[in-house]
């Protein structure tokens, strides 16, 4: 893959999470009152929705970073050398995870 395929094929995945983000994070729309009673009603459905929301959301946000963290090496033209151990990525691991940043010994 390119430079450029690659770096269109980042900012098209950024884009799609960053909208990800936005629904996850937008105010609620109607407001149930959040609780953890002992009995399991709208209050507790809503409280563990949020919960998971929240999961969900900084999980999202760490892929942001690692993408932003990708196209930052491709400007630099880094792209491809493992932060860990400053080896060359292999090929083989960026086409299946464009934004890795380190190679998989150093990955695991």
């Amino acid at each position: 893959m390119t430079p450029e395929e690659t770096r269109e094929l980042l900012t098209a995945r950024r884009a799609e999470l960053d909208a990800e983000l936005g629904r996850l994070t937008a105010p609620p729309t109607e407001t149930a009152a959040v609780s953890f009673g002992k009995r399991v009603g709208d209050g507790t459905t809503e409280a563990v929705e949020r919960l998971s929301t929240t999961a969900t959301a900084r999980s999202i946000a760490a892929s942001i970073e690692e993408i932003d963290r990708a196209l930052d090496k491709l400007r630099a033209g880094t792209y491809g050398i493992c932060d860990g151990c400053g080896t060359e990525i292999p090929e083989v691991r960026l086409e299946v995870r464009p934004a890795a940043g380190l190679c998989v010994e150093c990955a695991s």
